[in-house]
């Protein structure tokens, strides 16, 4: 049977869309900092999220039916190896919006001077930006990062322990879904409970965001629009984070399997 499916490039172009846009992530509060408008800059952030949510919900049933496809004869090997190119596409998409941070930082800084302006309109800010000239003049700011970025940015501006939180949530959300579903295979007995349990894995991932991530970064940013903070270590915090993110997903492919083992184990005392 055909490894690499029409299906699977699919899933994995949905999964690497999901990760660019989650990495972009860090740098809204980059941006909402330099041109002093926070609130609107994760207003406005929230369309991408939408869009991000949006590729995840319809992945999930065809990223399951990669199961349901898999030959009879030697299944769990089979899709182990559709799942790990899935985990890698998740640390390609992580890499792609790293390299895309600088470009997005000084379009998404202007996008959010120009809501603004439209009092808000995410309607009209389209009807404006998606015009000739503003595409033009977006084109001009496109450019990679270089190691100028990183001029006057300290070590001792990052906190270990939040880079080290971050990069074992990044890791838990990116199996949480696909551990689930193999933990499917390996207790076929409780099929329907694994797959259920992916909910509450990729929950409590979320909560961890929240509790520990968001409002350490917040606070940097809110410090730099107060002017009690540098710019400087918000920068140095934030690309702290996406490193944090891609080494993430680089050990999300160390924790897969012994995450669906676990999973596995567990569901027998749901039952």
């Amino acid at each position: 049977m055909e490894f690499i499916t029409s299906q699977l490039l699919v899933i994995a172009i949905f999964i690497l869309l999901i990760h660019s846009i989650e990495t972009l992530a860090y740098s809204v509060r980059l941006s909402g900092a330099r041109v002093k408008l926070l609130a609107s800059a994760l207003s406005l952030f929230n369309v991408m999220i939408m869009v991000s949510r949006l590729a995840n919900m319809m992945q999930q049933p065809f990223t399951g039916s990669l199961i349901d496809n898999a030959p009879k004869e030697n299944a769990l090997a089979f899709v182990e190896s559709q799942y790990r190119l899935l985990i890698g596409s998740a640390t390609v998409g992580t890499i792609i919006g790293i390299f895309l941070l600088p470009t997005f930082i000084a379009v998404f800084s202007r996008a959010i001077i120009h809501l603004a302006e439209e009092r808000g309109s995410i309607p009209a800010l389209f009807k404006k930006g998606f015009t000739l000239s503003y595409i033009k003049r977006a084109k001009k700011h496109f450019h990679f990062p270089r190691l100028a970025y990183l001029k006057d940015m300290s070590w001792r501006d990052i906190p270990i322990q939040l880079f080290c939180i971050n990069i074992l949530i990044t890791a838990i959300y990116t199996i949480g879904v696909l551990s689930a579903l193999y933990a499917a295979l390996l207790a076929p007995e409780r099929a329907t409970t694994a797959v259920m349990a992916s909910g509450l894995i990729n929950g409590i991932a979320t909560i961890l965001l929240i509790v520990f991530i968001d409002p350490k970064i917040s606070i940097l940013a809110d410090d730099v629009i107060n002017k009690k903070g540098d710019y400087v270590t918000l920068k140095s915090v934030s690309v702290m984070m996406v490193t944090s993110r891609l080494a993430g997903t680089l050990l999300a492919q160390v924790l897969f399997i012994p995450g669906a083992k676990y999973i596995a184990w567990f569901t027998q005392f749901l039952i």
